[in-house]
């Protein structure tokens, strides 16, 4: 039996009696508020006839994620089951492991205590891809691997405190007026 079927504002896809009352049964008993979510997003359209934008406002979710809950309960048949993470890295130029080959010869050298800089890793970072690359992709691909910018020290490594100290009062007292 088809519950609700409309053409504008609600899926095309219309909503199982079975599966209306599989949502209701676990929406008792939901362990957790994504398993809640989920078949709220069955029977919110369902039993109000509410629109996938309605259901997303009450939801506090996108439409398009009432679209995403609602497919998957009926993917698993109503077995609780947290939705999959939608984060992470979908597009990418490397690998983490590739990433971190590609870095180790730039590693070398700043562990031996040569400064690395971004420009000759941009270059070979653009020849091994075949295309030119912008140089935020090589500070984001530095900070992914746990590079840092180091900033220069706020003392000169030669100074000599004492020397300093001891020209500051022995030198004149006006020596701009002088």
């Amino acid at each position: 039996m088809i519950l609700c079927v409309a053409w504008f504002g609600m899926s095309r896809n219309p909503i199982d009696q079975s599966l209306v009352e599989c949502a209701q049964k676990l929406a008792k008993t939901a362990p957790t508020t994504d398993i809640l979510r989920q078949c709220q997003a069955i029977l919110l359209p369902a039993l109000c006839g509410a629109t996938l934008q309605q259901t997303a406002n009450t939801l506090g979710i996108s439409r398009s994620s009432v679209i995403r809950h609602r497919s998957n309960f009926r993917e698993t048949n109503g077995t609780p089951q947290s939705p999959q993470n939608w984060g992470g890295r979908r597009r990418f130029l490397m690998t983490p492991e590739e990433e971190e080959k590609f870095l180790e010869p730039w590693l070398k050298q700043a562990a031996a205590g040569a400064m690395v800089v971004v420009s000759p890793i941009r270059a070979a970072l653009a020849q091994k891809l075949g295309r030119p690359v912008k140089s935020s992709i090589v500070y984001r691909l530095l900070a992914r691997n746990g590079w840092r910018k180091v900033a220069p020290d706020t003392r000169h490594p030669k100074e000599n405190s004492d020397e300093q100290e001891a020209w500051k009062k022995n030198s004149q007292k006006c020596w701009w007026a002088c």
